[in-house]
């Protein structure tokens, strides 16, 4: 029998408590089926151990944030990693994340990021109308989302539940840019065109793909799968030449008082960097690069490429929190 000695048995433990505390926490509103890859991609890189916890489809974000909110006192995550742009704020404003400056993020452009410090974005993407094409002609599409309470498509328009993720964001952004009255307008008009609330942004897909509505509002990661799957569905970026669309970058942010302070700073530095960007941009989710020399597919755009609704991140969680009584009734809820 061979027998290890005290040195030996010293170093093998103390390897041990080494490794056990190298990991980081990271709360992801994002896709698992897109986060993951990258997280793991990190792990490799650096040989420290990621935990995640993802959210699920139906509460996308809120979930995460509530999590967040209520572990305060005893914060259990590192990092955040919103999809989208609102959670971020909110957060902030409840003094739950701390400022960090990444100098990886010296090349994004200033209206994605936070001048404090409290957030980074990354990697975006945009809130289209998808367009089922063996039912809506080219010249039928709507190129606006006023268009959609139009008599000619009541009853065949999808969105997901606006409590939660980037259809709250969404609706919050129009608040701002319309102002509180015709923003309740257009969507009152949208109810009453029939327009079909349903659990998530991907069922919207479904929907559109299965040709069960002619039209759905969603997110561009979403549709990129539909077109993938060779379903027959095009996508428009909405009110091109009025308002813009809404573009919804990725947000990570840093926990205040986390357990692993250090490591959830070289996490952010690692998601905010080209090579993440650039993954994304060539996954299903085709998300649309923040910095403009980032090599894309031809079908993915990028953030030069297209009007954006020209509103401040800090705004919309603000207006998140005025309309949330509004959404829960249309919402039916």
């Amino acid at each position: 029998m061979k027998f290890i000695s005290i040195t030996s048995l010293a170093l093998l433990l103390l390897v041990k408590v080494c490794f056990a505390g190298n990991e980081v926490v990271i709360y992801s509103s994002e896709d698992k089926i897109f986060s993951e890859p990258v997280l793991q991609q990190f792990e490799k890189k650096t040989r420290i151990k990621v935990r995640a916890i993802y959210d699920t489809e139906e509460t996308k974000s809120a979930g995460l944030v509530n999590r967040l909110i209520a572990e305060k006192d005893n914060p259990q995550a590192d990092v955040f990693w919103s999809g989208d742009p609102a959670r971020p704020a909110l957060l902030e404003f409840k003094d739950i994340i701390t400022p960090y400056f990444s100098s990886t993020a010296a090349d994004i452009p200033r209206s994605y990021k936070d001048e404090d410090g409290h957030w980074t974005g990354f990697s975006a993407r945009a809130r289209i109308i998808l367009y089922n094409t063996n039912l809506v002609s080219m010249d039928e599409r709507p190129l606006s989302i006023f268009d959609l309470t139009k008599p000619m498509w009541r009853g065949q328009v999808a969105i997901a539940n606006p409590l939660f993720g980037t259809t709250s964001a969404h609706m919050a952004a129009l608040f701002i840019i319309l102002g509180d009255e015709k923003a309740k307008k257009f969507m009152n008009d949208l109810k009453a065109n029939g327009v079909k609330i349903v659990s998530s942004n991907s069922e919207v897909r479904r929907l559109v793909a299965r040709g069960e509505v002619k039209i759905g509002i969603t997110d561009t990661d979403d549709a990129n799968v539909a077109i993938k799957e060779g379903s027959p569905v095009k996508v428009v970026f909405p009110d091109q030449t009025s308002i813009g669309t809404l573009i919804m970058p990725n947000m990570v942010c840093l926990i205040k008082n986390s357990p692993n302070q250090e490591n959830g700073k070289k996490l952010i530095d690692y998601l905010i960097g080209r090579d993440v960007e650039k993954s994304l941009a060539w996954a299903a989710c085709a998300q649309m690069p923040l910095r403009y020399d980032v090599r894309t597919p031809p079908d993915v755009l990028t953030i030069d490429a297209v009007k954006g609704m020209n509103v401040n991140y800090h705004d919309v969680a603000k207006k998140l929190e005025e309309v949330g009584e509004f959404l829960k009734q249309w919402a039916g809820y």
